[in-house]
């Protein structure tokens, strides 16, 4: 599993991002060492991924786009349109570069925190909910429910979670990641086929 400085990880990290995006960091990372905790995954490997999944979010747009150019990260149509959403990919990047993370699931479960995608592992389903339900988040429509959910039936708050959001994203005419709606159409699936048996 690799063991790691995650004292070390912190005080870089906070060099790097805002004082608020650090305190959601710090909720995200405590979130998913809890739901760890709750499915038995790994702890270490959690709150590394939960430490680092935002650690592009403050680098600007522009910047992102030119480094995701630079050390050939692929740019969809969606986030040409919306450079924020390089912050995933651009975070796995930086975890491996500067971090010296080299676990594939952890670079992954950090790539695909804002969209997921279909059949996560474990890992991925943690980071992609507890970014969600972290103590400091307080806007999405159904808080509450989800973070219940998260500590009984983690499918079906990562279905839930995809659902909400992507209600929000067309209410807002907000620029949607087709791997959203992928990965939403795979879990709305899993549920349908769980509850018709």
């Amino acid at each position: 599993m690799g063991s790691y400085n995650i004292h070390k990880m912190q005080k870089k990290l906070k060099k790097y991002i805002d004082e608020a995006r650090y305190m959601h960091t710090l909720g995200v990372m405590y979130t998913a060492a809890s739901l760890a905790m709750c499915y038995g995954e790994d702890l270490a490997r959690a709150q590394v991924a939960g430490l680092l999944h935002d650690s592009a979010k403050c680098i600007p747009n522009p910047k992102k786009l030119k480094l995701c150019r630079q050390h050939g990260i692929p740019i969809t149509e969606a986030e040409q349109r919306a450079p924020y959403l390089l912050h995933a990919k651009l975070g796995a990047y930086i975890a491996r570069e500067k971090y010296h993370i080299q676990d594939p699931e952890i670079l992954s479960a950090i790539e695909c925190h804002t969209t997921g995608k279909p059949d996560m592992t474990l890992l991925e389903k943690i980071i992609f909910i507890s970014d969600y339900i972290e103590p400091l988040r307080s806007k999405a429509a159904n808080l509450a429910e989800i973070r219940e959910l998260a500590f009984h039936d983690l499918d079906k708050a990562v279905y839930r979670t995809m659902q909400d959001t992507l209600h929000y994203l067309k209410e807002e005419n907000a620029s949607l990641d087709d791997q959203t709606v992928v990965a939403y159409q795979y879990y709305e699936e899993i549920i349908r086929k769980r509850e018709e048996s």
